[in-house]
């Protein structure tokens, strides 16, 4: 563990960025922190734990919602600044909203914005109150 640790940099908050992407077909599914105790917890478990900014807290991803994600793969960038997880996303959705991946919004000009996925289910019912 020391040794991951030593080669990573994280801000002065004491997190790094993770991209996810799905081990099956590369599609990135969202971005989120890590600190040293959710990097640990991810390796021991093999399923994506990250650091909530908003609520100060750790969150393994699926907890609520069912839809887990099971760490295939981990890597960091050469800088050590951003790591990178390929996981198999378990259930149908990635994104709080409801849809498959959180880059679901496609910016097509200056002014117009494609919604590029459809929504998998609903936010309101697995959370029990909008998260929008």
């Amino acid at each position: 563990m020391d040794e991951i640790i030593k080669n990573l940099k994280f801000d002065d908050k004491k997190l790094i960025p993770v991209i996810v992407q799905d081990w099956k077909n590369n599609v990135v599914l969202m971005l989120a922190y890590m600190n040293k105790e959710a990097i640990k917890r991810t390796l021991e478990t093999k399923k994506a734990t990250f650091w909530s900014r908003s609520r100060q807290t750790f969150w393994v991803k699926g907890e609520t919602s069912g839809n887990v994600q099971k760490v295939k793969e981990f890597y960091y960038d050469c800088d050590g600044d951003c790591i990178l997880l390929k996981v198999n996303q378990v259930g149908d959705a990635a994104c709080h909203t409801g849809h498959r991946s959180c880059f679901f919004s496609k910016v097509t000009s200056l002014e117009t914005i494609e919604t590029i996925d459809e929504i998998l289910f609903d936010p309101d019912k697995v959370y029990k109150k909008s998260l929008k």
